[in-house]
């Protein structure tokens, strides 16, 4: 059997009650399912991004890896606060949980939500009405914030009112800040491939080779695993990513060959890319990967790992791809999403003759 030991938690509860069949010893004191390979996989699988598992009882000879800062959200409960600091209520942070948003989501709901409760620190929580999350919003306008930050601001105090407490959202409809048109920052061909060619190392070239060939977003790459590689296909499968969603991407025939040269030589265990120990690669590390590489590479811009997926974008929408595919490729619901691109491709403007010319 594999038993279960826990620290009273409700959300914990609610997720063993969907385990297969789960029974109660009562003389050890612990919830026990039968011990399956299936059972396993599917107890990680349910309590990611919701507890850390310490599996040290359960398999003696292997190492002891703590990774809670890439996905246990039960961090938030543990955190120490000021003496006179309202934090944000369990309820709250449960439902995030539950409706299995990305731990970064609930990152930035519950610090918005407590920066609102704590401006209004002499008025309890249930008496706060829309004149003063109005007027909140009025502050942060006046502060200077950008139009990011007030809407998330916005959905942290909606989520609380229409999740948390299930009120109408009629009450609460709040003017929002009109959205900036910001066009996504593009890099050239040729600046891509300086990038690539100054990385520090095989490892390296893979990870930012793959970030733009296949047009994946960070937090995609950290989470693909060797079996997401289909090399017959070639086809690279993205699961679970923003929304929940799951979606085929391309495979470079030159990066395949390159992967292959990469497993060979750092032997990677379950994910394609892994750190110290076996566990995911930090999002810190691809970002420093990035920048380290376009300095040496004679690119003084701020260039991000985002950047190398817009740019995949724009380069095959400007080699004639029909918008409709690039959607799919990148994962967006919306064609609107999409369109953007179409907004800083160059090769309808290139047939364009400049009148000083």
């Amino acid at each position: 059997m594999i038993g279960l030991l826990f620290y009273p938690d409700k959300v914990i509860q609610a997720l063993i009650k969907e385990l297969p069949n789960p029974k109660w010893h009562a003389k050890l004191n612990m919830v026990y399912i039968r011990n399956t390979k299936e059972n396993l996989d599917l107890i990680f699988e349910k309590f990611k991004g919701v507890a850390w598992i310490n599996t040290s009882y359960f398999f003696k000879n292997k190492p002891l890896h703590n990774n809670n800062n890439n996905n246990d959200a039960s961090l938030f409960k543990r955190r120490v606060y000021p003496t006179d600091y309202k934090k944000c209520p369990d309820s709250y942070i449960q439902k995030l949980i539950l409706k299995k948003y990305a731990l970064n989501t609930i990152n930035s709901y519950v610090s918005a939500f407590e920066a609102f409760i704590n401006h209004y620190k002499s008025k309890e929580l249930n008496t706060l009405n829309e004149i003063d999350i109005r007027a909140y919003i009025q502050l942060l306008i006046k502060q200077g914030r950008s139009n990011s930050a007030i809407n998330i601001c916005i959905n942290s105090i909606k989520f609380y009112y229409e999740i948390v407490l299930d009120m109408p959202n009629r009450f609460y409809e709040i003017e929002r800040p009109r959205k900036q048109e910001k066009l996504p920052e593009i890099l050239s061909k040729k600046e891509v491939l300086a990038i690539i060619n100054n990385t520090n190392n095989l490892k390296h070239r893979c990870i930012v080779s793959l970030l733009y060939s296949a047009g994946l977003r960070r937090s995609e790459l950290l989470n693909l695993k060797l079996t997401d590689v289909n090399s017959e296909r070639m086809l690279i499968h993205v699961k679970q990513s923003k929304g929940n969603k799951d979606r085929y991407t391309l495979l470079s025939k030159k990066v395949l060959l390159e992967l292959r040269e990469y497993f060979k030589l750092y032997k990677p265990q379950i994910y394609l890319f892994e750190g110290k120990k076996g566990i995911a690669y930090s999002a810190a590390s691809v970002v420093k990967i990035v920048k380290r590489a376009a300095k040496k590479g004679g690119i003084y811009k701020k260039v991000t790992p985002h950047m190398l997926r817009h740019s995949f974008a724009t380069h095959i929408l400007e080699s004639g791809t029909d918008i409709r595919y690039i959607q799919e490729l990148l994962g967006h619901s919306s064609t609107k999403t999409t369109e953007i691109y179409t907004r800083v491709a160059t090769n309808n403007l290139q047939t364009i003759k400049n009148p000083l010319d």
